[in-house]
């Protein structure tokens, strides 16, 4: 396994958002939110984890959102978007880096992973200097990109709406604690803080216009704000969409379906008629 194959095409400079406040997709107000398409390990982590090189592929294509970027380009340009530079693998930045904080630390999939999907081993106990390396150098530059990006909208827009992006499979992967929910093509999660009603009310009928069988909060619920501003400023407003990977993904692979220029089509449709709330 080469390192290429875990780079992605974009520098981890060119990921920093471009700000523009002349571009109209500033004055919708709208941040997409972009955590868990990235596959790129460093070399310098890539020592930490137990696995061999297609056993460490074959976790990546279980836990990547595959394409998930790709997705949703069309609908913003790069200063709207913020997306994760690193695989989830590496660091997850949606989790807490607190255990005590974070739900899914009990089964070893806090903000720094040890286990694998399947909850066998991922990686070797690390030191607290090792630990502390990911945070500064991927987790905490991060937020502090999407913090600047809602701040700016904010200052220009006078609100922000955060999109934030996700996959998940149709068959639930063996880590899940719920195995048994339901598995819509469209999910909507969504925070009692931080989503208006109408917000939420709109999100469900935009993807059932479209033809999609949606569920709202199930199993889970939620959605990304900066710490900066949640449960502080009701100016932003934030809904999580997961799109069922069978729409567009051939899973077997992690790679485009012959179902995804339609369907990619379709979804910016419904994205640009929820950005215009």
């Amino acid at each position: 396994m080469s390192s290429q194959s875990y780079v992605l095409k974009e520098s981890v400079a060119e990921l920093a958002p471009k700000y523009d406040p002349d571009n109209p997709f500033t004055k919708l107000g709208v941040i997409f939110h972009v955590s868990h398409d990235a596959t790129f390990i460093p070399d310098n982590v890539r020592s930490q984890f137990l696995l061999d090189d297609s056993r460490l592929e074959f976790e990546l294509l279980q836990m990547t959102d595959h394409l998930t970027y790709d997705l949703i380009c069309v609908c913003a340009p790069p200063a709207n978007i913020v997306r994760a530079p690193v695989s989830r693998l590496v660091v997850d930045v949606e989790r807490f880096t607190s255990d005590e904080l974070e739900p899914m630390s009990a089964i070893g999939m806090g903000a720094i992973y040890r286990m694998r999907y399947d909850s066998q081993p991922l990686r070797r106990s690390l030191t607290i200097q090792e630990q502390q390396s990911l945070y500064e150098d991927w987790y905490l530059p991060h937020h502090e990109r999407l913090t600047q990006a809602v701040a700016k909208t904010l200052a220009v827009n006078g609100r922000a709406l955060v999109i934030d992006v996700h996959s998940y499979p149709r068959q639930a992967l063996p880590y899940k604690q719920v195995q048994d929910a339901l598995r819509p093509e469209i999910r909507i999660e969504s925070d009692p803080q931080h989503t208006p009603k109408q917000l939420e009310d709109l999100a469900q009928q935009v993807f059932k216009d479209a033809g999609f069988d949606v569920a709202l909060n199930t199993p889970f619920s939620g959605a990304l704000v900066p710490g900066k501003h949640y449960g502080k400023d009701q100016r932003v407003s934030a809904i999580m969409l997961e799109i069922r990977r069978d729409l567009y993904l051939n899973e077997r692979s992690g790679k485009a379906s012959g179902n995804y220029a339609q369907f990619k089509s379709t979804l910016e449709q419904c994205l640009r008629r929820l950005m215009q709330k």
